[in-house]
């Protein structure tokens, strides 16, 4: 069932989003060769804390950690370790906070000092779907909307979506409904009204969509090893217009 939110709940989601937007701003900071994941982490948790936050994703279905952090060919949910980041490298780092009960959840994906040119592009072309997505969040719109929007700007630009895993709605729970696809046909699909609260969140490979599961159970990693990069915000749908919370 999806859930309408309030002015005043959107409000709380703001602060929630707002340290998860700093958040990130704080790790993307400690990104340099050298890092390990684990060390991230650790930075993101007292963080979070620190600005009077909850981490939502440790312990969340059993996860171990505050951040999950996806190295080159990992898509997302990568468990922070000993892993140490190298030059070349790219990372995505997914976060979430809860505040009152409420949650933010944003992605963001950072080159570990020079990076390649497809790896910069990329990075650019991901980004660039998500704020064409954004762009779509507006009452009347569907959600055949968002996802066509990134679908069309990942596949102009030669690159593919994952079909495996989306965006969804968020609230007092941090996976509500509905689901956010991103591809689908112009449209179609759920009507977007003003109360609703989504994560967009696009996860693009360079390669095939294709991904797969390591035995973990956590990491997923693009089938053809091919590099991936994932942004995310939260976004509301208000009587003006997309509203992102998850800014600082």
């Amino acid at each position: 069932m999806m859930l309408l939110k309030s002015p005043a709940e959107i409000a709380v989601m703001r602060e929630a989003g707002r340290i998860t937007a700093s958040t990130l701003r704080v790790v993307g900071e400690a990104v340099v060769p050298g890092i390990t994941t684990q060390e991230l982490d650790e930075i993101a948790s007292e963080h979070i804390r620190q600005a009077g936050g909850k981490p939502a994703f440790l312990g969340y279905h059993g996860f171990p950690a505050t951040l999950c952090v996806s190295v080159n060919d990992e898509v997302v949910h990568g468990i922070p370790g000993k892993r140490r980041l190298k030059e070349g490298d790219i990372v995505s780092v997914d976060c979430g906070v809860i505040v009152d009960g409420y949650y933010g959840d944003a992605a963001m994906t950072f080159p570990v000092g020079a990076v390649s040119e497809e790896a910069r592009n990329l990075m650019d072309v991901t980004r660039a779907s998500l704020e064409a997505a954004i762009a779509r969040c507006r009452p009347g719109m569907r959600l055949g909307d968002v996802g066509n929007a990134v679908q069309g700007v990942v596949e102009r630009a030669g690159y593919s979506v994952v079909r495996e895993y989306v965006g969804h709605g968020i609230g007092r729970s941090m996976h509500e409904e509905p689901q956010v696809p991103n591809f689908g046909r112009a449209g179609t699909g759920l009507q977007l009204r003003p109360g609703m609260v989504i994560a967009v969140e696009p996860m693009v490979n360079a390669g095939g969509y294709a991904v797969r599961s390591l035995d973990d159970g956590w990491t997923v990693v693009t089938a053809d090893g091919s590099l991936s990069a994932h942004f995310e915000h939260t976004v509301a749908i208000t009587a003006d217009g997309p509203m992102v919370l998850t800014l600082e």
